[in-house]
């Protein structure tokens, strides 16, 4: 029986190092592209999040965070049905990925700007993209935006009928628009184990709280570790 057990232990450990030496995380970006979301603001959005993934100390993190690598996608999310994947699936692996995926990002044309805030619909796109996606050691989606969900189903009702179990979801709220955003992201948004919140105080912080979102991801900061300035962490239980 103790030999079974070891034998057990041993299997278990092989395959949590093979997966890490796979693939260390899988990271969904969804970007908010709502009617909340003026031209100007989505400017910010759409230069900040190629300036963030292009940060000296991101790259760091992707590159020589630990064994196996980062994987990548990005979406828009809007309205019920409107989503539009901007940046499929992309291994992170080096220099030269990371510069395609930059590259990306900065060339992103808006796919839509007169829909509603659902939020729902929007985590529930993100879940079927993750199971397409690759087998990661960690999964999370990134959810940044300015309002709360104001058409059709919430937060809530997207992790319980998507398959986002083991799925860590963190937000960045954008203030400014909707004075209610930053506590309905703290208490509907946030989803799994060490989920966290980060604070822009407008379009103009973007760059700088995305920066700090993307490090504090890829690095994968322990539960009960101080988070950086900006930085919430709801307590999990």
């Amino acid at each position: 029986m103790v030999r079974l057990a070891a034998l057990l232990a041993v299997c278990l450990w092989g395959a949590a190092a093979t997966a890490q030496a796979g693939c260390r995380l899988a990271l969904v970006l969804a970007l908010d592209v709502s009617s909340s979301v003026d031209a100007g603001e989505y400017e910010l959005q759409r230069q900040g999040v190629a300036a963030a993934l292009d940060a000296e100390e991101v790259r760091h993190a992707i590159l020589r965070g630990g064994p196996g690598h980062v994987a990548l996608a990005v979406y828009e999310w809007s309205g019920f049905h409107q989503h539009k994947l901007q940046l499929d699936w992309t291994v992170l692996s080096d220099d030269a990925a990371i510069d395609r995926a930059v590259a990306a990002l900065a060339a992103m044309k808006r796919s839509h700007a007169d829909f509603p805030t659902s939020l729902g619909p929007a985590l529930g796109y993100g879940a079927t993209l993750l199971e397409r996606g690759p087998d990661c050691l960690r999964r999370v989606i990134d959810v940044s935006g300015d309002g709360v969900n104001n058409y059709r189903y919430g937060p809530q009702e997207a992790y319980r009928h998507f398959p986002l179990e083991g799925v860590t979801v963190n937000g960045l709220v954008i203030l400014g628009e909707d004075p209610a955003v930053l506590a309905y992201y703290g208490a509907e948004v946030l989803h799994g184990a060490g989920a966290f919140l980060v604070v822009a105080g407008g379009f103009d912080e973007f760059r700088e709280a995305m920066t700090r979102k993307l490090y504090r991801e890829v690095n994968d900061f322990v539960l009960g570790r101080r988070a950086p300035s900006g930085g919430l962490r709801r307590p999990q239980g």
